[in-house]
């Protein structure tokens, strides 16, 4: 059996998916997110106690921290923790060492792509950690993911995911903006939104935001919370790095914008709305 312990937007869709071939026991703080799956543990402890694999997928880092207090608490000797959550570059590494001081093996693995990709089998997954812990989790792995990345260099997945989710932020504020700017024009969303896909705007991006774009549609695969946190780790490492990042400080604060006008829980392709208000 393995563990799966965090059921939000991303966590629940990875869980489902997993859950076609394994059988899976669950855990969340919120246990009313739990309806629907088989097996639901009462406590992380519980799920230490029974499963040797445990994936994590949980908000940030110190979500992460208090779990993993609560599954130390159990025996981990020998077993693996897979943590999909996008971390502090800096807390990750004390994830490794804290797992490693009680025989257990830590694989960072934070996922590229949103709800439809996770239910699809369709993320890009960077994992950092043990190769042989790696190959043990790499069925799993391969379940949710088209396309896996392994570094044995503990942080280095996490940095890559930190930079590529600056990018994702950046590519939809332009977007938004371009959009606006364009009906601002009198240029039909439609027609602009048509030129954008085959011109400068094709993206991975525009090719999931579209029909929000189109719709007004914010119902949550990404939220605009969980980009604002990745923004501010991402912003860190550029500190910690001692690198001039005003891309990343001026894209991080119009989605700060967004939090503060009560749009966090929303998609964080809501972007546009916010926008074409200023």
């Amino acid at each position: 059996m393995i563990g799966w312990i965090g059921l939000g937007h991303i966590g629940r869709a990875m869980a489902e998916r997993l859950s076609e071939e394994y059988e899976l026991l669950v855990w969340n703080r919120s246990i009313e997110k739990a309806r629907g799956f088989k097996n639901v543990a009462g406590t992380p402890e519980e799920v230490a106690e029974r499963c040797d694999v445990i994936f994590l997928s949980l908000y940030d880092s110190e979500a992460v921290r208090q779990v993993s207090e609560r599954l130390l608490k159990a025996d981990l000797s020998g077993k693996i923790v897979v943590d999909t959550t996008t971390n502090h570059h800096e807390k990750v590494l004390e994830f490794h060492e804290m797992y490693r001081n009680v025989g257990a093996f830590y694989l960072e693995s934070p996922v590229i792509g949103s709800v439809i990709p996770a239910r699809n089998g369709q993320l890009t997954i960077l994992v950092s950690g043990d190769r042989e812990a790696f190959e043990k989790a790499r069925p799993y792995l391969e379940k949710l993911g088209k396309k896996i990345f392994h570094f044995e260099e503990p942080g280095k997945a996490t940095k890559l995911k930190l930079i590529n989710n600056f990018v994702l932020g950046a590519f939809m504020a332009a977007l938004g903006e371009a959009v606006a700017l364009g009906e601002k024009a009198e240029i039909p969303k439609e027609e602009l939104i048509e030129v954008l896909e085959n011109g400068a705007g094709n993206s991975v991006v525009l090719k999931a935001k579209k029909e929000k774009l189109l719709g007004d549609d914010y119902s949550t695969h990404f939220s605009v919370k969980n980009l604002v946190k990745d923004l501010s780790y991402a912003y860190d490492l550029a500190l910690a790095s001692r690198k001039a990042v005003p891309l990343n400080a001026a894209v991080r604060e119009l989605y700060r914008v967004a939090f503060e006008r009560g749009m966090e829980e929303l998609d964080f392709s809501v972007v546009y709305k916010l926008l074409r208000e200023l």
